[in-house]
C-alpha cells in the first residue's frame, strides 16, 4: 500500500509533494514547457512532482485562493508525454483540492484547452473566475490575457460563481 503522500503513476514514476531542493529542476521543467515561473517559489509547497530514476519528470500545483482553487504548472517532460504521468498528477490535484475543502477549481491555459476537460473542466469567460482567483501572479500577468480560462466545480451542487463584474474588476487591486 502507498503512503498518503506517494503514488506510482506508472513503472518507476513517484508521485511526491516538491522540497526546496526540487526548485531549480523544477524551475527548469517549466521553463522547458514554456510555462511562467511567477509564484512558483513563494508556491513550492503545494507542488506535486512526477519523479522518475531520481529526475524530475513532471509537475503540477493547486494554489488556495479561500474556497477556489487555481491548477497551475501542469508539465511533463518529452519523454514523459503519454505515458499517464500528467494525468496522474492533475488526478491527484484535484482529489487533494477536494479534500481540502476547495469548492472550485480554475486554470489557465494557451495550449492545453482540449486536454483539461477529460477531468471535467469545461471553458469559461474570465469574469466567471472567482475573484479571489485573480491575485495569483497568473491573473497578475504571468500568463497572457489571450489564455483560455477553465473550471471544474468540486462541489456541483453548489451554485456557480457569482461572475466578477466590470466594477469589482476595476476595483480590485489586480482588477482585469
Amino acid at each position: 500500500m502507498n503512503s498518503p503522500d506517494r503514488d506510482i503513476a506508472g513503472p518507476q514514476v513517484t508521485i511526491r509533494p516538491a522540497t526546496p531542493n526540487d526548485l531549480s529542476p523544477l524551475a527548469d521543467l517549466l521553463r522547458a514547457a514554456d510555462l511562467p515561473l511567477d509564484g512558483v517559489a513563494e508556491h513550492l509547497g503545494e507542488f506535486l512532482i512526477a519523479e522518475r530514476d531520481g529526475d524530475i519528470v513532471g509537475c503540477a500545483a493547486v494554489e488556495r485562493y479561500g474556497s477556489s482553487g487555481l491548477l497551475r504548472s501542469v508539465a511533463v517532460t518529452a519523454a514523459e508525454r503519454g505515458n499517464g504521468t500528467g494525468a496522474t498528477l492533475v488526478d491527484r490535484c484535484i482529489a487533494a483540492a477536494a479534500d481540502a475543502g476547495i469548492e472550485t477549481l480554475v486554470l489557465l491555459t494557451t495550449t492545453a484547452e482540449r486536454y483539461f476537460p477529460r477531468f471535467g473542466f469545461e471553458r469559461i469567460d474570465r469574469g466567471l473566475v472567482p475573484l479571489a482567483v485573480h491575485d495569483s501572479a497568473e491573473f497578475r500577468g504571468a500568463c497572457p490575457a489571450s489564455a483560455t480560462a477553465m473550471m471544474l466545480r468540486l462541489r456541483p451542487n453548489d451554485p456557480p460563481p457569482e461572475p466578477v463584474s466590470q466594477r469589482e474588476a476595476a476595483i480590485s487591486p489586480h482588477g482585469r
